[in-house]
């Protein structure tokens, strides 16, 4: 694979989005709900918070793309999860499942088996989460992942060729593979870390740029590419974890394709 023309095609996705303007249904923990719709919004997408057990399948048959976080999976939640994956399979609509904390909880862990056999568009998570999804590992310290990105290299390759999803392994170097092609991309600031939702906003970024191309892989590694390098944006002129949260949502706002060609990195 040419990583100009994932560079390329990154700063093309960016500006695609902002034309089409993608409508993100978000099944997602309940302490990031806000970060992230608002992280949509200076993106330039849409957010629809839609996750009631009536009414998440048929919200995913008119979404652009679908993000399921397991941060807070509380029972109807679990059952709106369900519908809202296998209608938006049947829609054809893409959707990305965070496994957020399995592993170590079995409530959680088990419902992620039950997501993943329906086949996710793309599946994002941290190295902990990616090795217990493949069944190679037994989690995390709650949301922290115990592993580096390149433990879970093999399991990413597992999960990819077993499922047919792009999957994005998060760390300080991201590590993007549909089972054939993989790539690793090394912008971002470590204070993602220190915000909540740092992580979970990125799998409702992935969703947005999910449905801008047919070639899922490159819409991934776009939406990585624009969120971490408007981190690296928003870290320059912050003074810690609450001004980089400000800084960081109108970073999202201000970055525009230029900007993602000219500094994405790979590692």
């Amino acid at each position: 694979m040419s990583v100009a023309l994932t560079e390329n095609h990154s700063a093309h996705l960016l500006e695609e989005l902002r034309r089409r303007e993608p409508l993100v249904q978000c099944l997602t923990n309940t302490v990031v709900a806000g970060f992230t719709a608002n992280a949509l919004l200076a993106l330039g997408a849409s957010a629809a918070m839609v996750d009631g057990d009536e009414e998440a399948g048929p919200f995913a048959r008119v979404a652009s793309g679908v993000l399921i976080n397991l941060g807070t999976p509380h029972r109807e939640q679990r059952e709106a999860m369900s519908q809202a994956a296998t209608q938006a399979n049947e829609q054809g609509t893409p959707w990305v499942l965070d496994p957020v904390a399995i592993g170590v909880l079995p409530l959680r862990t088990r419902l992620a088996s039950e997501l993943v056999a329906l086949r996710p568009t793309v599946i994002r998570g941290n190295p902990s989460e990616i090795l217990a999804l493949a069944g190679l590992g037994s989690g995390g310290r709650g949301v922290d992942s115990l592993a580096g990105p390149e433990a879970a290299v093999d399991a990413a390759h597992l999960l990819a060729s077993t499922y047919g999803s792009v999957v994005a392994v998060s760390g300080a170097v991201d590590i993007v593979t549909d089972g054939t092609r993989t790539v690793r991309l090394s912008n971002g600031h470590p204070l993602l870390t220190r915000v909540t939702g740092g992580g979970c906003a990125l799998g409702a970024v992935m969703a947005a740029f999910a449905g801008l191309d047919d070639d899922r892989f490159l819409s991934v590694c776009a939406a990585v590419s624009t969120y971490t390098i408007a981190a690296e944006i928003a870290a320059a002129r912050a003074q810690g974890p609450g001004s980089f949260a400000v800084e960081f949502l109108d970073a999202l706002a201000g970055i525009d394709g230029e900007t993602v060609l000219s500094r994405v990195a790979t590692a």
